[in-house]
This record gives C-alpha cells, sequence and structure tokens, in this order.
C-alpha cells in the first residue's frame, strides 16, 4: 500500500468510526418526545460523550497507549469498544441516566479514534502532516455531521436506525484500519510506562503556545456544532415569516459538514502558507463571527444568515488540523502520540464547561462568549511572538 493510499485508508476510517459522535444529538427530538426527557437532556448528553472523552484521553495518555502499543491495535478495539457502547442505546432500558452513561463510553473510547488516527498519521508522514492531519480533521466534521443528514434526508427515519447505521459504520472503520494499515515507518516506541512524561511536554515554549491556541479554538468549536440547530430555531422565531429551504437537520448539516472543505483546503495551503499562519488567520476569523453573531439574528435574509453560519463553519474548524499539526511538531518524537492525546484531553475538558455555560445562557446575545477562547489564544500568541519575550 502506498502512503497516499495509507492516508486514505485512514480518513475513510475515521470518518466511518467518529459517525457516532453526535448520532445523540441528532435523534434528540425522537428521545425527547418517546421518552419524556427533560428540555436539559441535549446539554447532558452531549457533556457525556464529551466528559467521556476527556476521561478516555487522560487516561490514554497518562498509560502512554499509543506509543507503548500499535496505534492502529489501539484504534481497531477502541473503535470495537465504542460501537458496542453505542448499540447499547437500543438494547437497555431507555433512561437519561443510561443514556448519559453509555454516551459517556461512546466519549471515551473515541478518545482511540481521533487522536490515535493523528499519531497514525504522523507516523506515515515527516512532511506534509498539516495536508495529512487537514484530511483527516476534514474527515472528523464530516463524520461528525453524518447523523443531521441522515435524519434530514428521511425525516420518519427512527433513531434506532440512526443509531445502528452509525454503530456498523464505526465497527467497519475500526476493522479496516487494524487489518490495512500496520506501524508507520517514523513510528518509535516507549519502552516503559512513565506518567511524569506526560506532563513534561508543556515546558517547552512552542509546544505550550501551540496547545493554548488550541485550547482557544476548543473553547468555541464543539459548542457552535451544538448549537447549530438552535441557532437556526432562534432565526426562525424571530422571523416567523421567513420559509426554510430545507428542513434544520439538513441545514444543520450543512454547516457543519462545510468545514470539511475548510480543513482541505488549509491542509493543501500548509504546504505553501507556515501552519502557524493559517492557525491564526482562522482563529481571528471564527472570533469575529462569535462577536459580530448577535447583529445577524437582525438580518431579514435567512441566505445571508444562513452564508453567514457557513463561513463560520468553515473558520471555526480550519485551525484544527494546523493546531494539531503545531502539537504534533514540537512534541519529543517518542511522545508523540501521548501529547496529542493530552492536548485533546484537556481542549475537550473545556468544551464541557462552555457547552454547560451556553446551555444555561441560551440566547441570541450570549453568543459572543464563544469568542473568549479565540481571543485567549491570540493573545498568548501575540505575546510569544513579542521581541521582549524572545
Amino acid at each position: 500500500m502506498t502512503q497516499n493510499q495509507t492516508l486514505g485508508t485512514i480518513v475513510v476510517a475515521q470518518f466511518l468510526c467518529t459517525s457516532i459522535w453526535f448520532a445523540g444529538n441528532a435523534v434528540i427530538d425522537q428521545w425527547v418526545s418517546c421518552f419524556g426527557f427533560s428540555d436539559q437532556a441535549l446539554s447532558q448528553l452531549t457533556s457525556g460523550v464529551q466528559f467521556g472523552f476527556i476521561m478516555g484521553t487522560l487516561s490514554y495518555a497518562l498509560l502512554n497507549l499509543t506509543d507503548k502499543y500499535s496505534p492502529s491495535r489501539v484504534f481497531f478495539i477502541s473503535a470495537v469498544l465504542a460501537a458496542l457502547c453505542n448499540i447499547s442505546l437500543i438494547v437497555l432500558p431507555p433512561t437519561l441516566g443510561g443514556f448519559t452513561l453509555l454516551r459517556f463510553g461512546v466519549g471515551f473510547f473515541l478518545a482511540g479514534i481521533y487522536p490515535v488516527g493523528m499519531k497514525i498519521a504522523a507516523d506515515y508522514f515527516k512532511t506534509g502532516l498539516g495536508q495529512s492531519l487537514g484530511f483527516l480533521v476534514g474527515a472528523l466534521v464530516i463524520g461528525t455531521a453524518l447523523p443531521h443528514l441522515l435524519r434530514g434526508a428521511w425525516l420518519a427515519l427512527p433513531w434506532q436506525a440512526v443509531i445502528g447505521t452509525t454503530s456498523g459504520l464505526c465497527l467497519f472503520g475500526g476493522l479496516w484500519i487494524g487489518l490495512a494499515v500496520p506501524d508507520g515507518p517514523y513510528r518509535t516506541g516507549v519502552q516503559k510506562i512513565i506518567l511524569s512524561k506526560t506532563f513534561e511536554i508543556f515546558r517547552d515554549k512552542q509546544f505550550r503556545t501551540a496547545a493554548i491556541g488550541y485550547f482557544g479554538h476548543m473553547w468555541e468549536l464543539y459548542t457552535f456544532w451544538a448549537l447549530v440547530p438552535a441557532m437556526l430555531h432562534w432565526y426562525q422565531n424571530l422571523h416567523s415569516e421567513t420559509t426554510l429551504p430545507m428542513n434544520l437537520p439538513l441545514l444543520s448539516f450543512g454547516i457543519i459538514a462545510v468545514g470539511a472543505v475548510a480543513c482541505f483546503v488549509a491542509g493543501k495551503l500548509s504546504n505553501r502558507i507556515p501552519s502557524e499562519t493559517i492557525a491564526y488567520v482562522s482563529l481571528f476569523g471564527s472570533a469575529l463571527c462569535c462577536l459580530l453573531s448577535p447583529l445577524l439574528f437582525d438580518v431579514d435574509s435567512f441566505g445571508l444568515f444562513y452564508s453567514y453560519l457557513l463561513i463560520w463553519g468553515m473558520l471555526v474548524i480550519a485551525d484544527s488540523p494546523m493546531f494539531s499539526t503545531l502539537v504534533a511538531q514540537n512534541a519529543p518524537t517518542h511522545l508523540k502520540g501521548s501529547a496529542l492525546t493530552i492536548v485533546n484531553c484537556i481542549g475537550f475538558s473545556l468544551t464541557i464547561v462552555s457547552i454547560q455555560v451556553m446551555s444555561h445562557l441560551n440566547h441570541v446575545l450570549t453568543l459572543p462568549i464563544l469568542a473568549i477562547g479565540p481571543v485567549l489564544g491570540l493573545a498568548i500568541h501575540l505575546r510569544s511572538k513579542s521581541p521582549s519575550r524572545r
């Protein structure tokens, strides 16, 4: 298998496996109507997945699993266990607590899929890593948006079909990686698990600055994705005379999925433009979108409003593969997998705070709060570039 074929396999497998990430969000309306879940069910279930991912990434990183063991094997086992947690939603009694626990399990084992997929790519590409991660994060974006597409294309589709389909896709993606992708030529493993080593990487200034930029990006990203259907609903309530061109799930799919295009373009551009430049320009653009967003809800044109959300949907994710590239490039070679994992862990911890804050405020005028992360990330970056700091 050539290097490009290997990358294609990783990208497709990443897409298939991450389709379970927001599967619950796509069918939450059916769960609420069928099982009488509360209005806070969306934030609770979303936070359950995110918290599971945090605990998973922390566990994987502290144990140095992706550096000690074959990343492809870790990916395969994690995909199987994540699929089992997801499909169990159909089998077990439908309680909000039980569903939250299962979604926690999905998030926990996604820690062996998303960052491990990036680790596998990093083991195959010393040059062109930005482009490779651009494709990988783009696959994550499409996978995240897929459940919305399934619901939007077939409004009568029962939630069991969405959960079952995404579980099957996850299982297949894991099998494909396990069978078709051996360890990369640039992989170096560790002979002994040393817990303290995972945190020593933050002593490096360049690594720390890249990580903080990623954290600022994460404060905004998943909360934006979670709020996309709500923002469309808010606009519809403010402009009751507006007729939407298609149903909300399909509109939501478009806003999230367009981010994949931004990731692909950012990855391509990284061959000619420094990843750092692309990352911080995108971070600046998404910060502006956050700050200006309340004004757009007053615009009496759904086409203009939706176009704005599409632009936001691109800028909010275009910096993700670039920050991951910077993290991987500035981490010690033998701890690259753990570095990617622990940075993901901290970043996703911030998403829970952001999601909970926005779920309680739940208003158009509070959207600029999402700019806090990007603005802080930009400020730390500029401070690190100051001549007095060199």
